[in-house]
């Protein structure tokens, strides 16, 4: 699924995070899901009240989207903000705060799909009246072409869902020279029909992905269609200058009696980029002039509690959302030194995780990951790990697999870090400097991290990667991170470590083959076991995501779907007066 926002990139010492947040139930070894309240912080509620229509929605931001091109769209936040502003997608989520996020609803289409042909046949009906920004009608034919579009070679970073489930698809690579699908059907202007290769009986939950939303073919600009997406939803772009500004304004011909779930209350949203993040922390917590209208896009700095916790009118505006997704240190098994499973078993308890949590904002705001599956798809429980639960790591085991392996003193290896994730590499590079491992750190650019580490060719020998479900099922998490068949050239986007293994892969086609959903489940916690005695990555962390509002924003929450990002669908402004931009 997407990849997580970046991580957060300070230190903070325990006790103010502690102050701040409370622990959460469902954690390691409590076996409970249940989320406790989490004092002077809002979680599971909405900031602010409901908005009123009209003014300017200021996002301020330390980077640059990746992609906005829907074909291309898979880092979860980024996702939130294509497909609630500037695309529709067949399906979509529910905007609502905590467990009812995940709940489905009609969004292009007038339900959430029928099936046939048991579960290998599924067809959809699309809305009268869908109309894009300029008035023309949405066909079930753009969708097919998006679809087809995400197997472009060019085109790279997208979901692969549609080259995953359905059938003929080969060789395919793309309509940009005229070939096309015969496993999507367009009977008419209003219909879809899906061809999957088997079963898929969450095929619902797939089409929310912004794969699934209309590109007309007119509109194919390949590469460059990045830059200005043709909108089907509430908002079209205006201006767009990449890494600076990005200004989005009503769509006209959005037409809200045929969307249940966005409310587009802003008449304008305007995305601030290149800033540093704690400037953007200070803006916020001030609210002077348009920041009061003002949300942040990426996490809070850990530093920016201490401006935080001592006044209850700015903590009302902090949000800290479970994000359910894993962060994990992946390893590079394609070459020396990581194509040793000795080596890779040494990090396992050579990575200091406490140190983790320490850098990435403290306990509170994070948990040691003990496996690769997120609580969320364990049932609440954390995994078990192979290797024990020192949350410091076992020096003297690492050393003795270094031995094993034929480095007895130690390597030099190399690791890509967002530059927000700096701090966290170095504390890896000092806890793996105890068993001897040398750490070389190169830091790139959060709009362009995955991208580099997507580079099969160029990728480092150790990354930090983050992944999320697209949907409550193992089906979306373990296949997409260690299924070898899923490496890609260019804008490898899950399979970061390169990992093959063909005993693995024939147990995940066994487990995605089970009609029956509560089987399945168990069996991917099973085989989450088992990938970790292979070692193909270190589960780090689970992570929240704190978010500053300013005090003109209201309806505010994080969204469980895309990380605890806000949902774009619903936030507005109390009072649209009082807003700039």
């Amino acid at each position: 699924m997407a990849r997580q926002s970046r991580a957060l990139s300070a230190s903070l010492s325990a006790s103010l995070a502690l102050a701040l947040l409370s622990a959460c139930a469902g954690q390691a070894g409590e076996g409970g899901s249940e989320e406790r309240a989490r004092p002077g912080v809002a979680t599971g509620t909405i900031i602010g009240g409901t908005p009123k229509k009209g003014g300017t929605l200021t996002v301020l931001s330390n980077q640059d989207f990746g992609h906005l091109d829907p074909a291309r769209n898979w880092v979860m936040p980024t996702m939130d903000f294509g497909t609630r502003l500037l695309y529709r997608t067949l399906t979509t989520f529910k905007a609502a705060p905590g467990n009812r996020g995940s709940d489905l609803a009609p969004d292009l289409a007038t339900d959430l799909g029928k099936s046939s042909d048991g579960g290998r046949t599924w067809t959809f009906t699309l809305k009268p009246g869908l109309k894009y920004e300029d008035g023309t009608p949405i066909r079930a034919r753009d969708i097919k072409y998006n679809v087809e579009r995400s197997f472009a070679p060019d085109l790279v970073g997208g979901p692969d869902y549609a080259q995953r489930y359905l059938d003929g698809t080969e060789g395919y690579t793309g309509p940009l020279k005229g070939e096309h699908l015969k496993s999507i059907r367009t009977p008419d202007d209003r219909t879809i029909v899906f061809s999957l290769r088997r079963p898929v009986a969450e095929f619902s939950y797939t089409v929310t992905l912004p794969t699934f939303s209309p590109v007309p073919k007119s509109r194919e600009k390949g590469v460059q269609y990045d830059l200005r997406p043709f909108s089907s939803g509430p908002y079209k772009i205006e201006s767009y200058a990449r890494g600076k500004k990005l200004v989005l304004v009503r769509n006209p011909h959005w037409d809200p009696a045929t969307d249940t779930v966005r409310k587009a209350y802003p008449d304008r949203i305007v995305v601030q980029q290149g800033l540093k993040g704690g400037q953007i922390d200070d803006r916020v917590i001030a609210s002077a002039g348009a920041d009061a209208s003002a949300v942040e896009w990426s996490d809070m700095q850990p530093s920016s509690i201490a401006k935080v916790l001592p006044r209850p009118e700015v903590k009302k505006r902090l949000s800290a959302e479970q994000t359910g997704c894993t962060d994990m240190l992946a390893l590079n098994t394609s070459r020396p030194p990581f194509d040793n499973l000795k080596l890779r078993q040494a990090m396992q308890y050579a990575v200091d995780k406490s140190a983790q949590v320490t850098a990435a904002g403290g306990p509170a705001l994070n948990d040691i990951a003990t496996g690769y599956l997120p609580p969320a798809l364990t049932g609440g429980r954390a995994a078990d790990s192979p290797y024990g639960t020192s949350p410091t790591g076992d020096v003297k085991k690492a050393r003795k697999l270094l031995a094993e392996g034929g480095k007895p003193d130690g390597f030099s290896t190399t690791i890509t870090v967002s530059t927000g994730d700096k701090t966290r590499a170095e504390a890896l590079q000092q806890s793996l400097s105890r068993v001897g491992v040398r750490l070389r750190i190169q830091s790139v650019d959060p709009s362009v991290y995955y991208d580099t580490i997507g580079d099969t060719e160029n990728a480092p020998d150790m990354a930090i990667s983050g992944w999320c479900p697209d949907y409550p099922s193992g089906s979306t998490f373990l296949p997409f991170v260690f299924d070898g068949r899923t490496i890609k050239e260019k804008g490898n986007q899950g399979n970061v470590s390169q990992f093959r293994d063909e005993a693995v892969q024939k147990r995940m086609d066994e487990i995605a083959a089970m009609s029956d959903a509560e089987s399945a489940d168990k069996a991917w916690i099973d085989l989450d076991s088992v990938v970790q005695r292979k070692s193909p990555a270190v589960p780090l962390l689970w992570k929240r995501k704190p978010l500053l509002v300013g005090d003109n924003v209201a309806g505010a929450f994080g969204h469980p779907a895309w990380t605890g990002q806000f949902d774009f669908a619903v936030i507005g402004l109390k009072d649209p007066s009082r807003s700039k931009g």
